[in-house]
């Protein structure tokens, strides 16, 4: 797991995460409705099996007609996706700062004190690489943290997190 994932976990904000708990539960939900299926279809064969009768509606959408049953729609509808919720990333780093005498907002070595992320400057190259830091901006301390906090302020709006855009200019 690279360094600027580990931000997006502190923040909430990791997708790759939620994408796959989210296909995780669909391929639960997927699987129930099978089992389901498969359970309605092994009665059915059991009553066409033991007499044969005239049409009679079992349940909505599935019809029983000479012993036999009509497989169609199951009229369950498909589950709805879940929205992206955007994170409140300014109020939880705000909490996190208060009286810290942390300013998240200025440095990207109190944004990772915040978080409670390495800081120290081999962490700081490590993301630096990570995120596709200009070389002549790694030779320079100054240049490349100023650049590693627009960046990775950058990034986080771009993960769903609610940067303001003074942040980002």
């Amino acid at each position: 797991m690279g360094l600027f994932s580990k931000i997006l976990d502190k923040l909430g904000l990791n997708k790759k995460a939620d994408d796959a708990a989210q296909a995780e539960a669909m391929a639960r939900m997927a699987k129930k409705e099978a089992d389901a299926r498969a359970k309605i279809k092994a009665e059915a064969d059991k009553a066409a099996a033991s007499a044969v009768k005239p049409a009679v509606i079992a349940r909505p959408g599935t019809v029983v007609a000479g012993g036999e049953r009509e497989f169609g729609s199951t009229n369950v509808p498909a589950p709805a996706p879940t929205p992206v919720s955007e994170v409140d990333v300014v109020k939880k780093l705000e909490t996190l700062a208060s009286g810290s005498g942390l300013d998240w907002k200025v440095s990207i070595v109190d944004l990772l004190k915040l978080l409670d992320i390495d800081s120290s400057r081999e962490a700081r190259n490590e993301l630096a690489t990570e995120l596709g830091c200009p070389p002549e901006f790694m030779k320079d301390s100054a240049k490349m943290n100023t650049w590693l906090h627009k960046t990775v302020l950058k990034k986080i709006a771009e993960n769903g997190g609610n940067i303001p855009q003074n942040l980002l200019d």
